[in-house]
């Protein structure tokens, strides 16, 4: 060994392993240096700040930046950045639709591309900071995101963040995220992904403070776990997320049941753990389990939260002074953590680092918009068509009403970066039809107001054009985290399902003008539009469609693009066929096991041409109980326009020996076909897809019938009657039932 390499630690060698490298740090650090790397404290920045206000009284919260140690040549970090649809909260950057939407096109592939491009904007804008030789914030290289919670219930107002209500769907969607945002090589991640919230969280907002979930073991492994469970295992998540609330009497953020045994010890989970912000606080503050910060801080260190977005932490000094915690188990926290920091490049030459390299020039370019574009048409959801679309192109007058269609809040949803540009519908419509159409332009009315003064306007307007399109819906100021504007009394869950304000009136006043009319919804969630289906003749969904929704909307509804986007979510008829919001059993929740008729299904959408399903073929048709199978079937474009189709496989066991969904995703593939193509699509079914979960969470493969179908919907649905666009067909499972584990 030469003399230089003796006198350079191993921490800062980078040819050394990382876990010799992490060790090797954490040996050189006090306990008051410890503790400063695994909460938000102050870095060489100004504090920032906010109070919480929640029932159980006000909390700091702070931006997650640890300390900067000097001597050691550890720099500051900031722990908290957003990446759900974009780099959040950060300058400009650009802005995909919100999560929802992007479930919507069914396409975990385009998903994949988004979270590349996300996250080359967050590696540029982390090393632009660095050069700049500032600490700004939102600019550091872990992001929360996705949040992967099932959206077990349309009034939670944060279910826009989500993949939507079905497990697999969202696993899928989840382990392309992780990927995006985590990178390839093998050496170096390019950002921190951080599926969230770990786990059974997903409402009531303004009580998740001190809410406990009560969740029985067969909901929580059939439907709470299995999306965590992909994004560690399948997609090698760096991090996780605990949740604020309380699942089964244990805190989320000191679970020993959901961070050791679940987390590390069943899915072998390496990574570290984070709290929500303030969650640790309320252990004692919420949920009062014990009684003190140090307690607090104590319980959830021992039992698997590593790093505290939040005050808590601070007390940790006090609680190895008080007996509550030993040191060793803060340094197993602070390893992991210590890990993460050095897989990100951190410590490394920056020319060793690849994604270093990346320049900044590459946020909301040409192509990213590009990709916003091309993500926020295969979003959107066709869900009524009497014929009226796609909308003839010799149009002398259009009218443009309601109170989203100049909105910039209804494209970027919750969790938003600031985009450039940004293309409201009104904007996307005038740039297609040009200057040779007259646009009308009249808001109607507020988003949630009692007032119809804007009506006569919008009736005006609509009178004089050839066809209305009528943007109408929600937005962050109805349904989102609680409080997130932190000062303001905004969003959080919503009370009903409806359209609000006056809004399903100014649609029945310009229904009632007599000129055709094309509603656009922009939402986060599901709507239950009654009046409108049975009376407007096309109704398109747009969600909260990023900054180029206008374009997107446009593009759809007048032909440029062939819509293909399918619900991940339930439209219910009404609020009153949901059971009580606090209640967390699956009992008819969800299409998995909703009994009822949905105003729209989950998986639902149309399409301007037609698709046929042939020639179903199980290999093999009497699989033993471990055994796999093989699915195909064909499918055909027997319309006259070229499109998107997505392909979806259900499976229902018919002679389950407990409770069982009604049916279950478990294969899909988006598929362009041009007209008159045909392509066969293949899916393998594994036996835990086929495995039935006892009320004591085992998964078990039992020998008995199943029924497999192939479609553009689910059997027995709205889209799939209506269409005739499956394929069915029974198999047989022998043997002995088999335990599924791992």
């Amino acid at each position: 060994m030469s003399q230089s390499e003796r006198e350079v630690p191993a921490y800062k060698n980078p040819a050394k392993p990382i876990e010799k490298r992490a060790q090797d740090l954490l040996s050189r650090m006090t306990l008051e240096q410890k503790v400063s790397q695994l909460y938000n404290s102050a870095g060489p920045h100004e504090r920032k700040c906010r109070i919480y206000k929640s029932k159980d009284g006000e909390f700091p919260v702070c931006l997650c930046w640890t300390t900067a140690v000097e001597e050691l040549d550890i720099p500051s970090h900031e722990w908290w950045n957003e990446a759900l649809h974009g780099c959040a909260s950060s300058w400009e950057a650009t802005v995909f639709p919100q999560a929802i939407g992007m479930a919507a096109a069914w396409n975990p592939e385009l998903l994949h591309r988004v979270a590349v491009a996300i996250s080359d904007e967050a590696r540029a804008k982390h090393h632009a900071t660095l050069r700049r030789g500032t600490a700004e914030p939102h600019t550091g290289l872990s992001y929360w995101s996705p949040n992967i919670n099932i959206f077990r219930d349309p009034r939670w107002g944060r279910g826009q963040e989500t993949y939507g209500e079905d497990p697999y769907l969202t696993a899928r969607m989840g382990v392309a995220f992780v990927r995006g945002l985590q990178g390839d090589d093998p050496k170096y991640l390019k950002t921190i992904g951080t599926p969230k919230h770990f786990a059974a969280h997903s409402g009531p907002e303004k009580a998740r403070h001190s809410f406990d979930a009560h969740v029985s073991e067969r909901d929580l492994r059939d439907t709470y776990l299995p999306a965590f469970k992909a994004c560690v295992q399948e997609g090698k998540a760096a991090s996780v997320m605990s949740a604020y609330n309380r699942t089964n009497g244990e805190a989320c953020s000191a679970s020993s049941t959901l961070l050791i045994d679940v987390l590390r010890k069943e899915w072998g989970f390496d990574g570290f753990v984070v709290s929500d912000c303030g969650a640790v606080a309320d252990i004692y503050t919420g949920h009062r389990l014990v009684g003190s910060a140090a307690e607090a801080a104590a319980l959830a260190v021992r039992n698997g939260c590593d790093l505290n977005c939040g005050e808590a932490y601070g007390a940790l000094v006090e609680a190895v002074r008080q007996g509550l915690i030993e040191e060793k188990e803060i340094d197993q926290a602070l390893v992991r953590v210590l890990r993460a920091r050095f897989q990100l490049g951190m410590f490394d030459p920056p020319e060793m680092v690849p994604y270093a390299q990346i320049p900044p020039d590459v946020v909301d370019c040409q192509a990213h918009r590009d990709l916003a574009l091309e993500m926020a048409r295969q979003s959107i959801v066709l869900l009524k068509n009497d014929g009226l679309l796609p909308l003839k192109k010799d149009l002398k007058c259009v009218a443009v009403i309601g109170p989203n269609a100049d909105s910039q809040d209804a494209l970027l949803g919750n969790y938003a970066g600031t985009p450039s540009k940004a293309y409201a519908v009104l904007d996307g419509l005038k740039d297609r039809l040009g200057d040779g159409v007259r646009v009308v332009y009249a808001k109607g009315c507020d988003l949630n107001s009692a007032s119809k003064d804007g009506f006569d306007a919008a009736v005006a307007a609509a009178r004089e054009a050839d066809v209305a399109i009528l943007a109408l819906g929600l937005s962050v100021a109805l349904e989102s985290e609680e409080n997130q504007a932190w000062e303001s009394e905004v969003g959080d869950d919503r009370a009903d399902l409806d359209l609000p304000g006056v809004q399903e009136e100014l649609l029945q006043a310009v229904r009632a003008a007599g000129t055709p009319i094309v509603l656009v919804l922009m939402t986060g969630s599901a709507l239950s539009v009654n009046w409108a289906d049975a009376n407007v003749p096309a109704i398109v969904n747009a969600w909260y469609p990023g900054e180029e929704g206008g374009h997107a909307v446009a593009d759809v509804i007048f032909g440029d693009y062939n819509p293909a986007g399918r619900l991940p979510v339930t439209f219910y008829a009404s609020v009153d066929q949901l059971p009580e919001f606090t209640n967390y059993s699956m009992v008819s929740r969800t299409y998995r096991y909703f009994a009822g008729q949905p105003l729209y299904p989950f998986g639902y959408g149309l399409s301007y041409t037609r698709f046929q399903y042939s020639y179903l073929c199980i290999t093999p048709d009497r699989p033993a109980t471990g055994e796999s199978l093989r699915v195909s079937a064909q499918v055909e474009n027997i319309g006259d326009r070229a499109g998107d189709e997505v392909v979806q496989l259900y499976i229902s066991d018919l002679k389950s020996s407990a409770s069982a969904p009604i049916r279950s995703l478990q294969g899909f593939t988006r598929v362009h076909l041009a007209p008159g193509e045909k392509r066969t699509v293949e899916f393998e079914l594994k036996p835990e897809q086929m495995a039935l979960y006892r009320a004591n969470g085992d998964c078990v493969v039992e020998p008995g019938e199943f029924e497999v179908s192939v479609g553009g919907g689910q059997p027995d649905s709205r889209g799939t009657k209506e269409n005739e666009n499956l394929v069915r067909a029974r198999f047989e499972v022998v043997g002995i039932a088999t335990l599924i584990t791992g």
